[in-house]
């Protein structure tokens, strides 16, 4: 499928016209719900979750066979400021790693049947440092958006985007500075372990990166081209293809769901498809995932990116569905109501 859009005023109209859930299926999943063997309400969330993934299915009994993890690899201007523990070569090392098998999210990919990719974007050129000019042109935003939108299987069931580029928690930072206001110092944290000197940097920066670019405030788009990276423009291309094609999306941590956030200000209801996988420790995730309206899942202390605490989601995800669509109703079972709910 070619992107329906060749500029970010295009993509804009592609947001404004996604699908909604199906409702029917949604009060189909309802009505199983309610007759499965259990006390109503005795799965908690996960009968919610179930009911959700239905309603984006189009199906009263949703199933996840095809689970997808897409990693997209950038890397970042802004390293030149001095605000990450390690080298941009770092990211080119990783993808290395990851390409080889050998990362975190290889393992929990596999661990849950979920097919991986990885989609490096121009490492050996790194976006403008955004303290200086905005990080990407239109052209450079739009390929990015681009390269997420085709990286979506539409025969995917559910769908987990991840990251990796050095400097891009200082990117995540200034674009939810920039998305939802507040002090810089609100939204930076240590990333991949700054001193408290490195903090202090972080936050300059960003709020350096915001007064230069004050002129796109106001407009989502024009923020992720000013401040964002290619590999966030990336991921929320993809989590905008999932949208069109129905695919229930797991939010990662800080940096998916800076990408998530673009979406969120440029139309209303864009991430009605997402559910956040994990609130992460970095610092300002907590407060980002307030203003998506997002409540984790899982809280384990993750800070690695690379969407490996939404693909451990997944297990959280699967076991709803699995649960929902393969127990037994009462009259399956021959179990009343009333024996059931005692």
């Amino acid at each position: 499928m070619t992107a329906p859009f060749t500029s970010l005023a295009s993509f804009a109209d592609v947001l404004s016209a996604m699908p909604l859930a199906d409702t029917s299926a949604t009060e189909a999943a309802i009505d199983r719900n309610s007759q499965l063997t259990k006390p109503p309400g005795a799965l908690g969330r996960l009968e919610d979750i179930a009911i959700w993934v239905g309603g984006w299915q189009g199906t009263g009994r949703p199933r996840i066979a095809a689970p997808q993890v897409l990693i997209f690899a950038g890397n970042h201007g802004v390293t030149a400021q001095g605000v990450s523990a390690f080298p941009a070569e770092v990211t080119v090392q990783m993808v290395g790693n990851f390409l080889a098998g050998g990362a975190a999210i290889n393992q929990l990919s596999k661990c849950f049947g979920a097919s991986m990719s990885v989609h490096a974007l121009d490492l050996d050129r790194p976006t403008q440092d955004f303290t200086q000019a905005p990080a990407m042109t239109e052209a450079e935003t739009v390929a990015a958006l681009t390269t997420g939108w085709n990286a979506v299987d539409p025969k995917a069931d559910l769908l987990v985007v991840g990251e990796m580029g050095i400097g891009n928690t200082t990117v995540a930072a200034a674009l939810a500075c920039a998305l939802f206001g507040d002090a810089a110092e609100t939204w930076v944290g240590r990333g991949t372990g700054v001193s408290d000197d490195g903090l202090a940097l972080k936050a300059r920066v960003v709020g350096a990166g915001i007064k230069r670019h004050a002129d796109a405030m106001g407009n989502p788009l024009e923020i992720l081209r000013c401040l964002g990276g290619r590999e966030i423009a990336a991921m929320a291309g993809a989590m905008a293809r999932a949208r069109a094609e129905r695919i229930p999306v797991i939010l990662d941590g800080f940096i998916a769901c800076s990408a998530a956030a673009v979406l969120h200000k440029s139309a209303k209801g864009a991430l009605d498809h997402a559910i956040a996988g994990h609130q992460s420790a970095e610092s300002a995730h907590a407060k980002l995932l307030g203003h998506l309206g997002k409540e984790p899942l899982l809280s384990l202390g993750l800070r690695l990116g690379e969407g490996s605490g939404a693909a451990l989601a997944m297990g959280v995800i699967q076991a709803a569905v699995a649960c929902h669509s393969g127990m037994a109703t009462f009259a399956e079972a021959g179990v009343s109501a009333g024996d059931a709910e005692s």
